[in-house]
């Protein structure tokens, strides 16, 4: 780190706040949110997930889950589910949710470089299709720290408090985004992502109660259009889920090994450093953690 010669631009920016980049799926709380907010679904509302056609193009999954509930698509990660529920947001107030998140918008930290990321605010001329796939995190841009500051709405009861990098000695400025209600059962929801059944078990810190989602990029060619070949892996998530000390976002940028999906690559990292900040924070797990007693026989800390 010393020999200033030898670091390029790309190795001592701060990626964190320069680079931006399409959320993927890890948007997709966002849009529920905004759906619970306006009344347009609950946790348990029915949504058939078969593929589906708009115009001459396709939304599909993965796997074809069928009938999923709200909850169940966010644990599944449904592409289909989160369109429908978009294509029943009247686009103003789906686009007026987002830039209130503070996407498109700089983050007025001071820092050199920071970026704004990209939401179109044409939102009167969005067709179908344009809604259903900023659904689930493709057509905008943003950074790292803006998809945090994002998530620290469900972590905070609604609340979204502006960041910055220095100390200040008065109250942060903060905004109301979403109702508490809206914000702890978006968060409760989460936590199913992180469960055997959902697309980020690796995720999970032993004791601690983990609320997230996760999301895969495909990332655009050198000649346009997406690519097949290279991709990104994000895990974006918060513990302890009961009552969140902390946000984390990961992103794997071409990930190499034969894996791609972010419950895969970034999930594992997330776990990782999110244990060794709640210890260094001193954080007292959730439940009791079940470790072997010195004789071997098994005990309780």
């Amino acid at each position: 780190p010393n020999s200033r010669a030898k670091i390029s631009g790309n190795v001592s920016r701060n990626r964190a706040m320069t680079d931006v980049f399409e959320p993927g799926s890890t948007i997709k709380p966002f849009v529920v949110a905004c759906a619970l907010e306006l009344g347009k679904v609950n946790q348990s509302t029915v949504i058939n997930t078969t593929p589906l056609h708009i115009g001459p193009n396709v939304v599909k999954d993965v796997h074809n889950y069928g009938m999923l509930d709200v909850a169940h698509i966010l644990q599944k990660s449904s592409n289909v589910g989160v369109s429908k529920i978009a294509l029943n947001l009247p686009s103003a107030k789906f686009w007026a949710f987002y830039n209130n998140l503070g996407f498109g918008q700089p983050l007025e930290t001071g820092f050199p470089g920071e970026s704004s990321g990209r939401l179109s605010a044409n939102h009167h001329t969005w067709g179908p299709f344009q809604q259903a796939t900023l659904s689930f995190g493709y057509g905008l841009s943003t950074s790292l720290l803006q998809l945090g500051r994002a998530y620290l709405a469900i972590a905070n009861e609604g609340v979204m408090p502006m960041v910055g990098l220095l100390k200040r000695d008065k109250p942060v400025e903060s905004h109301q985004i979403m109702s508490a209600k809206t914000a702890n059962s978006v968060r409760s929801m989460l936590e199913n992502v992180v469960s055997k059944e959902g697309t980020a078990l690796k995720a999970s810190v032993a004791g601690f109660r983990v609320a997230g989602k996760t999301g895969t990029v495909k990332k655009i060619g050198a000649h346009g259009g997406y690519t097949t070949s290279q991709y990104l892996g994000l895990f974006a998530g918060m513990a302890p889920a009961s009552d969140p000390k902390l946000v984390m976002i990961v992103m794997i940028d071409e990930p190499s090994g034969g894996e791609y999906y972010g419950g895969a690559v970034a999930a594992p990292v997330f776990s990782s450093v999110m244990e060794g900040a709640l210890r260094l924070l001193n954080v007292p797990p959730d439940q009791e953690v079940s470790t072997p007693a010195v004789d071997g026989k098994g005990g309780t800390i």
